[in-house]
């Protein structure tokens, strides 16, 4: 993978000229301008590469978020209790993927900065121990709750799909009628989806383990993070009343406090298990606050974070015009379409399964992918006889499988544990292939 795999953001320009050609070729554009203009306009419009601004900017919230709070000393030392657990490389890299995946059930958002924060951790605290275990080995352990996390309680699909006036903003009104609301008790908690997920807790740090048990060529974190410093920082002079409100506790303490308490109000009035980003962020946000104790020790920690955001601010403007592309132009529901009806029966889910990973390759957003693919799988698993939860899971299982292959989420991973795509997706592919054949196994035991 390491000769293989090359740089996120030359996957995201490949990606963007592929689907540009295939657009040309086989997509359904305007009839009163040129096939390459339609194309370009499709590309560069307002549902193409800028319809994901708002979320790039939560994505770099969230990266700035964790980075900033895992600064902090209380999390420092939290965070390093944890990762002195483990007595070998094979213990460590068992558990990083097993509170990865674990957050990831809970909220993808926390499993994807939660995993990647004790990666980190972990593979300092080995090091200082004298214990030899594959730094990228955990940065892809960490990356294991975008495995399981749409089989979850964050899930976009069984999420949209709870309440009919969820279903009617994906559906058209006829499916509706026929299919209703499906409640978590069919999908999330459901017998599927308990051993599905439920038994990727179990196999993946399992694997994981396994993968680390092998320890005589390794990379240290020292050598993809650079020597911890040694240095204690030095207090500054506070000398003058600005100089009070910039390193004083209170002012940036009371902002904090009110961040807290208003993601309390916000989730109470949601529910937990509608945990969105901005819940996550705010949260992020005023345990930061409170716990660098200033402003100024807050506002050096997200300095320093920034930087970590370029891959997302520069990429994903390009998947958002991939995934303009593929809807506007009707690909992305021609492909789903063309699996989907290539199998019947039993096979239906595991045909619906395979299409979505492949659609995930370019529309990497679980939201967006249900738009696209929910009307068909459930018409499809209608006139099949295949209950609509089944259906539901399938595409949940598909967009889940192939982040192990897409560099997208990986990005606020990759820029706070250091490591390179093509470093851990040795390790994600290998993660993949288990998974993808226990879904595989399920999903035709159960339809």
């Amino acid at each position: 993978m390491r000769r293989l795999i090359p740089d996120p953001f030359v996957i995201a320009i490949v990606l963007t000229l592929f689907t540009m050609v295939a657009v040309l070729i086989w997509g359904t554009l305007p009839e009163d301008q040129s096939r390459f203009t339609g194309m370009i306009r499709a590309w560069s419009s307002g549902d193409g590469m800028w319809k994901l601004l708002g979320f790039a900017m939560q994505m770099s919230l969230i990266l700035l978020g964790g980075h900033v709070l895992a600064e902090t000393t209380l999390v420092q030392r939290a965070l390093y209790g944890c990762a002195k657990l483990p007595q070998s490389s094979v213990a460590a890299a068992s558990m990083v993927a097993f509170v990865a995946a674990v957050l990831g059930v809970l909220n993808w958002g926390l499993g994807l900065v939660g995993g990647a924060l004790l990666a980190r951790a972990t593979g300092r605290a080995m090091e200082q121990r004298g214990i030899r275990v594959h730094y990228p080995l955990l940065a892809a352990a960490g990356y294991m709750g975008l495995l399981v996390w749409h089989g979850g309680f964050s899930g976009s699909a069984p999420l949209a799909m709870t309440t009919r006036a969820g279903a009617e903003k994906v559906l058209p009104s006829d499916l509706v009628e026929q299919v209703g609301a499906v409640g978590l008790e069919s999908t999330v908690l459901s017998e599927l989806n308990l051993v599905v997920t439920g038994g990727l807790l179990v196999l993946l740090p399992v694997l994981l383990g396994l993968l680390g048990s092998r320890t005589d060529s390794v990379v240290q974190a020292s050598e993809v993070l650079g020597p911890e410093s040694d240095e204690i920082a030095q207090g500054p002079e506070i000398d003058t009343f600005t100089d009070r409100l910039l390193h004083g506790w209170w002012l940036g303490g009371t902002l904090g406090v009110l961040l807290l308490i208003a993601a309390v109000i916000s989730i109470g009035d949601s529910g937990i298990g509608r945990l969105g980003l901005n819940q996550v962020i705010t949260l992020l946000l005023g345990f930061g606050l409170v716990l660098h104790r200033s402003p100024a020790r807050f506002a050096d920690a997200a300095t320093q974070a920034a930087a970590g955001c370029a891959g997302i601010i520069v990429q994903f403007p390009l998947y958002a015009g991939i995934m303009g592309l593929l809807i506007s132009s009707g690909l992305a529901a021609d492909m789903t379409r063309a699996l989907v009806e290539s199998a019947s029966g039993a096979l239906l889910p595991v045909a619906t399964f395979l299409s979505a990973g492949v659609v995930n390759m370019l529309v990497p957003s679980g939201g967006g992918q249900w738009a696209v693919q929910g009307p068909i799988a459930l018409q499809a698993g209608l006139d099949a006889g295949v209950a609509p939860a089944t259906m539901l899971m399938s595409v949940a299982y598909g967009d889940e499988l192939t982040n192990m292959l897409q560099p997208f989420w990986a990005l606020p991973l990759l820029a706070i544990t250091g490591v390179r795509a093509r470093d851990i997706f040795g390790y994600t592919f290998i993660a993949m292939c288990l998974a993808g054949g226990w879904m595989i196994l399920w999903l035709v035991v159960f339809a």
